[in-house]
């Protein structure tokens, strides 16, 4: 921890019809590798000090600020440097605003000689500062969650591309007569492709009932120019397709799992979910996909981002 003695004070008052709405409040200039936090003058001998992005030192900051006796704190979203100062301030009880950095900006009067600690500290105290809007702690977890599933999800269909890549290089036309070569008709034709079938008549008969193409169409498809290179591209193309599934699929029994830590909006019929979908009604009361156009995935995301408390 490092104190600031040499900041020069002068310019840095707003018109004086203002109010001090937060008479106690603090602003944190957020950095990658220290933060720069100002109080209230007169509440410290140095009311500028800067704290390293430790762990440690972030609870150090903690205390001096309830030491200061603040008790609301707002800072600029850089990055995602501030999710740690947030989450740590807040577990200590203090009121923490996340502020847009352009709305700052958009603010006249600041003067050259003002630390973005300090603009930030004068501005909240005079209540001009909007937070951005945060759900409940319990909901920023399912967000962690399904952001993180959709970020395999993304991965995931990179490697589809590079099977199909791979295929079309060996001129092997299955995306033009099946519906999705992760399918069940596709699957079981790569990965025999894969066991070194090449019998286009042996890899049509692998068709599920339900797929539209006959037999004959799929075979034709099928008489391909395999050459080793490719072939190793699609194999390892497929095996980090699958690595994605399953890590898709334990992110889903994770989710899951921590919807089923959500109070039911209707108690006395609580049943515990054996599904997302039953999560989600069971934590909103209504079914979200009756809407058109809203299925099980999209719910998900809303009610992740938003929560169910529409009041914040």
């Amino acid at each position: 921890m490092k104190q600031k003695g040499s900041v020069r004070k002068k310019g840095m008052k707003l018109p004086g019809h203002l109010q001090h709405i937060n008479a106690y409040a603090a602003g944190i200039d957020i950095g990658s590798k220290s933060h720069f936090v100002a109080v209230p003058e007169g509440v410290d001998p140095n009311p500028v000090r800067e704290f390293s992005t430790f762990t440690g030192d972030l609870e150090k900051l903690a205390r001096w600020l309830i030491a200061c006796g603040v008790t609301t704190v707002a800072m600029e979203s850089t990055g995602v440097y501030w999710i740690p100062v947030f989450e740590i301030l807040e577990s200590h009880g203090l009121e923490v605003k996340l502020v847009n950095a352009r709305h700052v900006k958009n603010v006249p009067g600041r003067k050259s000689d003002v630390l973005d600690c300090q603009w930030l500290q004068q501005l909240h105290t005079y209540g001009l500062l909007r937070g951005a809007f945060r759900p409940a702690d319990q909901v920023c977890t399912l967000r962690a969650y399904v952001r993180q599933r959709s970020t395999l999800v993304r991965g995931a269909a990179s490697y589809i591309q590079r099977m199909q890549k791979a295929l079309t290089q060996m001129n092997l036309q299955l995306h033009n007569v099946v519906t999705d070569i992760t399918g069940a008709t596709g699957m079981r034709i790569i990965k025999a492709i894969l066991a070194g079938e090449r019998n286009p008549g042996a890899l049509a008969a692998m068709r599920d009932v339900r797929c539209k193409n006959s037999t004959g169409t799929i075979a034709r498809s099928l008489k391909g120019n395999y050459r080793p290179e490719h072939l190793f591209s699609l194999r390892q193309a497929v095996e980090l397709y699958e690595i994605y599934q399953t890590k898709i699929a334990d992110c889903d029994r994770q989710i899951l799992e921590h919807l089923k830590g959500f109070d039911a909006c209707d108690p006395p019929h609580d049943v515990p979910p054996a599904t997302v979908e039953d999560a989600l009604l069971r934590m909103s009361g209504v079914d979200l996909t009756s809407i058109d156009g809203i299925d099980t995935t999209t719910a998900l995301k809303i009610l992740a981002e938003i929560g169910t408390d529409m009041s914040r």
